[in-house]
């Protein structure tokens, strides 16, 4: 009987969940396929402090990344935003499944929309780039920042909060979008690079070609050209996840399409550009490379810090 494919993960809700969908999905490419979940604490989970003081964003991938090099797990499973654009040495990104909804969500008492908050609500976000396009869109609210799972987030709202904005993917995973207010266009708040797509991570030496076609079947071409596009924008802008950097990238008609922004802490600034390319994997490097060249020569580095 073959061993079954050992799948790390995070032990977040969300984290299980997404993962085991994914799982689920891989398994389905191999006749008598069986995986099992190893789940691994990370920094991330770990500590309660903001996530910009304990390094960014690898502090959510690192114990994960360490497993896999360690041979303790076969694949992990990852939250692509939460990964850093440098390479892993020894580790590849085999697969991109199909990309969930990218936008933001505004969760509110009594279902209200952004617009319709009331002078001074108290809105909370763990996201300095959620923050800071708060702050551009409706200087007059309260931001808050919080930490913790999305139950908890969710719960201030009934205690000291009137709205939480959170990731419409991760709602949805969860078959929370009863909670989900107003899912914010892109045109009113521009995600993070990678919002809404999860990443499978493999050693490069890996050999089971079972498991090599599984995941060759479950990529999908145009999650991996947006988000290649995105993922190169932020390398090039030399920002990690406490930048105010908001990015989408999709494809239409055979064409990629990448906007992004850079926005002030305090929301009174901010820079945006877009562009158009191929959706080849090199045009997606080069058109992530290019949007973040227009918005450093605008002067948006004096955002970033």
């Amino acid at each position: 009987m073959t061993a079954p494919w050992r799948v790390g993960t995070r032990g977040s809700a969300l984290a299980l969940t997404q993962t085991k969908q994914t799982a689920d999905r891989l398994v389905r490419h191999r006749d008598g396929a069986a995986y099992e979940l190893v789940t691994i604490r990370t920094e991330g989970d770990v500590s309660t402090a903001p996530l910009a003081s304990l390094g960014g964003t690898g502090v959510f991938a690192a114990a994960l990344r360490q497993a896999l090099l360690a041979g303790e797990v076969d694949l992990a499973v990852h939250s692509l935003k939460d990964l850093p654009t440098a390479p892993t040495p020894g580790l590849r990104l085999a697969a991109h499944p199909r990309r969930e909804d990218p936008r933001d969500a505004l969760c509110s008492r009594d279902g209200l929309r952004l617009a319709d908050l009331p002078h001074g609500a108290r809105v909370g976000t763990g996201s300095p780039r959620r923050a800071a396009q708060l702050r551009a869109l409706r200087p007059d609210l309260t931001v808050v920042a919080i930490r913790g799972n999305v139950g908890t987030r969710l719960a201030r709202i009934e205690q000291d909060l009137d709205a939480v904005v959170l990731a419409c993917a991760g709602l949805r995973r969860l078959g929370l979008d009863d909670a989900i207010s107003e899912a914010l266009p892109p045109a009113v708040m521009l995600g993070a690079p990678g919002q809404g797509a999860l990443a499978v991570e493999v050693r490069e030496d890996l050999s089971d070609q079972d498991l090599l076609a599984a995941l060759a079947a479950l990529d999908d071409a145009d999650t991996r050209a947006s988000i290649t596009a995105e993922r190169a924008l932020l390398a090039t802008l030399e920002a990690g996840c406490s930048a105010p950097v908001g990015a989408y990238a999709e494809v239409h008609d055979g064409r990629l399409h990448l906007d992004a922004a850079v926005v002030a802490v305090d929301g009174t600034d901010q820079y945006r550009s877009q562009a158009s390319g191929n959706a080849t994997p090199e045009g997606a490097a080069a058109l992530g490379k290019l949007v973040a060249e227009e918005l450093l020569g605008q002067g948006a580095d004096q955002l970033i810090g």
